[in-house]
């Protein structure tokens, strides 16, 4: 699959090749050309499985400042082209001198914390109230609300984490109750690998919302190995994963369970590998994807700034509001919280 979604080129095909003829793009599959683009039109591109693509394109997409980003054919992430370092080195500083900060950075993993939790509490209250106030979901729901009291006094990174890990452990316990067609069931969160399909569509929408953050990040010239909530490991993008734990719940569970529950994904989208770990495949990756594009032009209501945006925008909104605050511009950094 080859299609070109908002100003993104997502490159599915396997075998694909990638070239630059002057000013536009080619595809070529099997030698045969497939798409013809100007490359000024794209503003990245999204590169599954065995996909080629020649040097001299990659030399001009760094030049350009153009994103590609390389996934396996499952659509896990594998990495990121980044061409010369730009942005505010006044604000790379500030990003670190909090990190050394144990109050802000205990702050700044409360406030990520405190937007998951209260995000996922929405999306099982919602649940409770379409399934006659089921009395799981409904216990679930006071559960987060004593988490987020207790997370109100945390004053550690471990107690954070800590509670954390609690809410998410009790959000997915009721997560199956979500699921409501009888085509598929969730039994637990299962990552590296996923073990069922449920796990794969959730497993594959992080990634692709991981990569958004990503960007937003680097846009306003932050560093996005350097975060808060999630402890630092050489390639780790924490910062990126603190700013997706706003965006899971609200975002990317929701839009899982609405592809699932309106069966536009059915087990005929997912293989199963060796070993017991289960993908989505070629046609299952194209259906979430272009889910995914029309979910991000939707546009929403943002209280901070009172005025409505596209969802695909919230994670560079909260990109500069976080950068604000790292600068002493703002008093506090007020994470996304849905409806």
């Amino acid at each position: 699959m080859i299609k070109q979604l908002l100003n993104t080129l997502f490159v599915q095909s396997q075998g694909a090749y990638l070239r630059l003829d002057h000013d536009t793009l080619v595809v070529e599959v099997q030698g045969e050309t497939r798409l013809q683009v100007p490359l000024h039109h794209l503003g990245g591109l999204a590169l599954y499985g065995n996909v080629l693509i020649s040097p001299f394109l990659l030399h001009r997409c760094a030049e350009d400042g153009r994103q590609v980003v390389w996934f396996t054919a499952q659509g896990e992430f594998r990495a990121r082209l980044v061409g010369p370092t730009s942005g505010n080195v006044l604000l790379r500083r500030a990003q670190h001198r909090a990190l050394d900060d144990l109050e802000k950075a205990v702050y700044l993993a409360r406030r990520f914390v405190e937007a998951k939790v209260k995000n996922a509490r929405t999306v099982l209250q919602r649940a409770a109230r379409e399934r006659s106030s089921n009395s799981r979901l409904l216990e679930a729901v006071e559960e987060h609300r004593t988490i987020l009291k207790r997370l109100e006094g945390a004053s550690s990174l471990d107690e954070v984490r800590g509670l954390e890990g609690q809410a998410a452990a009790r959000y997915f316990g009721v997560f199956n109750e979500l699921v409501v067609t009888d085509e598929f069931s969730f039994k637990g969160r299962t990552k590296r690998p996923p073990r069922d399909p449920v796990n794969a569509l959730i497993s594959f929408l992080y990634a692709l919302l991981l990569n958004d953050c990503v960007a937003a990040l680097e846009g306003v010239g932050l560093d996005p190995q350097i975060g808060y909530l999630h402890a630092l490991r050489p390639g780790r993008p924490a910062l990126a994963l603190d700013l997706l734990e706003e965006f899971r719940a609200w975002w990317a569970d929701r839009l899982a369970l609405a592809l699932l529950n309106r069966r536009q994904l059915s087990r005929k989208h997912f293989e199963t590998r060796p070993g017991g770990s289960v993908y989505l495949n070629e046609s299952g990756r194209r259906i979430v994807i272009e889910a995914y594009q029309r979910r991000k032009q939707e546009m929403i209501h943002h209280p901070l700034i009172e005025d409505r945006i596209p969802i695909g925008l919230l994670p560079h909104l909260q990109a500069r509001l976080l950068a604000r605050y790292l600068r002493d511009d703002l008093r506090e950094y007020l994470p996304f919280l849905g409806k």
